[in-house]
């Protein structure tokens, strides 16, 4: 069979799922007994290993399977869920995550399995004894004797009790139900399924004895044990099994939740409480059952048409289309291309005069933009996609470095532009870790200071006009003012006149780092100013606050799109600019009165507020004019105020940034470049680089 065609679903629908199982991994081992997270892992990585087989990755699937042995016994309540099996498993997801990697990089280098399918063989049997020891569940040894292993088969072991326990709370009763089918019945597997049908339109199965496999392999006798949940009596479940032919005795009797934990005390078994689920497991498997009998099949046929008939119902409500992203790219440039179209044709009717242009004009305006929104909506991703791979990332830093510490996520549905979020994944990482290592202090250092044991970094997302700010948080030991500063001196950087913090702001700079030691996580100087790089390169800025002993904030603010903006047009000398309206908090006459010097440098005075002053003519060696008149622009870069001194001011307008190309890279004061209605090139002013 040809897969090639599925390759790329393969690969998308590959990563989702080992997202998935990660993210479930991690809250099933903070939440133990989480019987759906239980039933979410096992089917995905069913489904991982079934997508693996048949695209012909073997090894994939052969990875898989074996981590389905161990998932298995969680299952089945002979495993504890503890941190050294949950590591083995991560382990294994890193790995399969580097198998579609290879695949999608069309690398042909297989990666090696051999150690850690001996990991999860060594967990499956038991035989590892380490420290930190999985924690293996006694198994009771069951006696050949037909009768005594009827009566050890139907045993309900504790989490059985419990799931009964919970249920007989909501008004549910719980029965032990024991079928004997005739001796005469041929087709005993198709029988069985219809008993399980008629039972589970009544209430749930928790358990059968035959297993479900068993029955479908009609490798049973001819009776069936079940324990079964329902809201309706006695009477009306054995009428309506004895209703189904060539089934010759029913025998129900109700479950005694308290005799069946005295009894649990009684037989000293230790049968944990954790993670195992029958209800959802019955209900697939039951659903798959073949049936060989006509009637039967008629019987299958039919409901599944009704569940097919439901489900498009469903489907039709959520359509989606897989778009390449290449495609919508292009579509945005042809967007953008029809807005500078558009402003060139409102320039022409302006300059003479047209007015019967106008209404369809205006008409035209409202289309492209309208347009604009859509296309720029279709290319907004939520951060979430971003965000979900770092609660995984923290757990393993929490066993690497030995501290306790736990990742709170506030804002993940704030939208960003698509490319903004394939950029900003690393600056984070290198945010959170630095919070890890630097932030987050010891556990006894944290006993001494009176804090809670267990280290909390906050990540929180939030849309603040045209801007999206990410916020890093951590409530540990703060950024030592002494020390930056003292590192500072060190390096020659003269820290007289600075407040705490703009000197606590100078851990940006290339290779500036106060940690003496270079470990794995960080200390190597290259983290922040690879965050303050990076972002600043997505026309975003990042500042950070700290307090001693309180904790560190991460601010980063950054545009929601790169491709449209609204910007106002400003003349310097002679020139042309624009800046992004989201940078603007606004705009003022320019009086020298204003003007004070501080530290060698101009600031002015504003609403008590002392702003420093950059007169762009000088920065940017662009002769001034000789217009009296000058205006202010006052810029916002995180919590800075900065006041922009220009010529003249020429109005806002909506403008399509395009890139300067890889000849002007090395502009570090300009984002880009833009075409103006009368056709000129105008230049977009980077307001965080300037600053």
């Amino acid at each position: 069979m040809d897969t090639s065609q599925y390759m790329s679903m393969f690969l998308e629908e590959s990563m989702d799922n080992l997202q998935t199982l990660n993210e479930s991994l991690l809250q099933l081992e903070q939440q133990p007994d989480d019987v759906d997270k239980l039933n979410e892992i096992f089917r995905v990585a069913h489904t991982i290993k079934g997508m693996a087989a048949t695209m012909g990755f073997n090894k994939m699937a052969e990875l898989t399977h074996k981590m389905e042995d161990v998932l298995s016994e969680f299952r089945d309540g002979q495993l504890k869920v503890n941190q050294k099996v949950v590591t083995v498993l991560f382990k294994c997801l890193d790995t399969l995550e580097q198998m579609v990697n290879n695949i999608s990089d069309g690398i042909e280098e297989e990666v090696p399995i051999e150690d850690i399918i001996k990991e999860l063989e060594a967990i499956t049997s038991g035989e590892d004894s380490s420290e930190a020891a999985i924690e293996k569940i006694e198994e009771k040894e069951i006696s050949t004797n037909d009768e005594t292993q009827e009566n050890q088969h139907m045993d309900l072991n504790e989490y059985d009790i419990n799931v009964i326990q919970q249920a007989t709370d909501k008004g549910f009763d719980a029965y032990h139900i024991k079928i004997e089918l005739s001796k005469d019945t041929l087709l005993k597997s198709a029988r069985a399924f219809l008993i399980f049908k008629n039972l589970e339109d009544l209430g749930e199965i928790i358990k059968s004895v035959p297993g479900t496999e068993d029955i479908e392999n009609e490798d049973f006798d001819f009776e069936i044990d079940l324990v079964f949940l329902s809201t309706k009596d006695k009477d009306e479940i054995y009428n309506i099994l004895m209703n189904i032919s060539e089934v010759d005795q029913v025998i129900i009797d109700n479950v005694n939740v308290k005799e069946e934990k005295a009894k649990k005390i009684k037989d000293g078994e230790k049968k944990t409480s954790e993670v195992k689920e029958k209800i959802l497991e019955q209900q697939e498997e039951n659903k798959t059952k073949k049936v060989s009998s006509n009637q039967e099949e008629n019987k299958v046929k039919q409901i599944k048409n009704t569940n097919k008939g439901k489900e498009a119902t469903h489907k039709k409500q959520h359509q989606s289309v897989r778009v390449d992203l290449e495609r919508l790219d292009k579509f945005m440039n042809m967007v953008s291309e029809l807005v500078i179209h558009r402003t060139r044709l409102e320039q022409i009717s302006s300059n003479y005069k047209l007015t019967d242009l106008n209404e369809t004009l205006e008409q035209v305006a409202r289309t492209t933009s309208d347009l604009q929104d859509l296309v720029m909506k279709i290319r907004m991703l939520p951060l979430d996609v971003v965000f979900n791979r770092f609660p995984r990332m923290v757990r393993d830093l929490s066993v690497e470095l030995g501290k306790e510490m736990e990742l709170i996520i506030q804002g993940q549905d704030t939208e960003l532009d698509r490319t903004v979020i394939d950029e900003i994944g690393e600056p984070l990482i290198h945010l959170i870790r630095n919070a890890a290592d630097h932030g987050i202090e010891p556990k006894d250092e944290r006993i001494r200071k009176g804090k809670d044991v267990v280290g909390k970094i906050r990540l929180t997302a939030y849309q603040e006009g045209t801007k999206a700010i990410i916020k890093v948080s951590d409530d540990g030991g703060g950024i030592d003012v002494a020390k930056v500063k003292a590192k500072a001196e060190k390096t020659g950087i003269n820290t007289e006149g600075m407040s705490d913090n703009d000197i606590i702001n100078l851990i940006f700079l290339q290779g500036f780092s106060t940690n003496e030691e270079v470990t794995d996580i960080s200390g190597r100087g290259v983290g922040m100013d690879v965050v303050k790089t990076k972002i600043a390169s997505l026309g975003g800025s990042v500042e950070v606050v700290s307090e001693r002993d309180k904790g560190s904030v991460f601010i980063i603010a950054l545009p929601l799109t790169l491709q449209i903006i609204q910007a106002l047009l400003i003349k310097v000398g002679s020139e042309t600019m624009a800046i992004s309206l989201g940078y603007i908090d606004r705009v003022i006459d320019f009086e020298e009165s204003l003007v004070k010097r501080t530290n060698n440098k101009e600031v002015i005075i504003y609403n008590d507020n002392v702003i420093p002053l950059i007169r762009l003519n000088e920065k940017l060696n662009i002769e001034a004019s000789e217009s009296n008149k000058k205006y202010v622009v006052i810029v916002k870069i995180g919590e800075k105020n900065i006041g922009l001194m220009v010529d003249s001011l020429l109005g806002q307008q909506e403008i399509v940034i395009k890139p300067l190309g890889k000849t002007l890279q090395g502009m570090k004061e300009y984002t880009g470049a833009t075409i103006l209605g009368d056709g000129l090139v105008t230049l977009i002013l980077d307001v965080a680089a300037l600053v």
